[in-house]
């Protein structure tokens, strides 16, 4: 199994410095053990370890692999203060974050069945993996030219084209123009420890 790429060893990210913890805490939650909760997001222990004693910085589809695995959001494994159940997100309070390469703001509500991203992805940004688990997602390009593989199809999309696609259906997201493409990326949690996001091109459905 190819693992998915984190950031660079090294001084951790001021930003993501409540990341460890928060990891450590949510699988425990979960009543995953460190092997288990490594295998469903593609890991090794000792990898998902290092993430955990903050000796390793996830990327940001890592993220969304692990918050699917522990059936909460991106926002709430960076400890990001949006109010509960609040309908409204205002610009003003959202802040940008950036994993991977990806630069994304969170523009939907915490403690719901779907998160909801504005993301940038910068062109040659982690266009080459794949990934498949379970779920919806839906998107929609605001800025820039997306390329989309969707099994063994190229989808070329423009600003106002959306997406809306089964994810166990083997997916690539890169942009296909100079400056990036700007998205708007919906998808669907999980609400227990059976996530699943493979990545690699020979990445393919397993059975749990």
């Amino acid at each position: 199994m190819t693992e998915l790429p984190d950031e660079p060893s090294g001084t951790p990210p001021e930003d993501l410095s409540t990341v460890a913890p928060r990891l450590r805490d949510l699988r425990k939650r979960s009543g995953l053990t460190l092997e288990t909760a490594a295998r469903l997001v593609g890991l090794s222990p000792a990898h998902l370890s290092r993430l955990e004693t903050n000796q390793r910085q996830p990327s940001l589809p890592m993220l969304l692999a692990l918050a699917r695995t522990y059936g909460t959001t991106v926002s709430d494994l960076l400890g990001e203060a949006v109010p509960e159940r609040d309908p409204i997100i205002r610009a003003g309070r959202t802040e940008p974050s950036e994993a991977g390469g990806w630069t994304y703001w969170p523009v939907g509500g915490a403690g719901r069945a779907m998160q909801a991203l504005r993301v940038h992805v910068p062109q040659r940004a982690q266009g080459d993996l794949v990934r498949v688990h379970p779920g919806e997602e839906w998107l929609y390009v605001l800025d820039g030219r997306l390329r989309l593989t969707l099994g063994a199809a190229v989808h070329l999309l423009d600003p106002g084209d959306a997406a809306h696609f089964d994810s166990l259906t083997p997916h690539r997201i890169a942009a296909a123009s100079h400056g990036g493409v700007e998205l708007l990326f919906v998808h669907t949690l999980l609400q227990s420890g059976t996530a699943e996001l493979c990545l690699g091109d020979d990445a393919r459905r397993r059975g749990l």
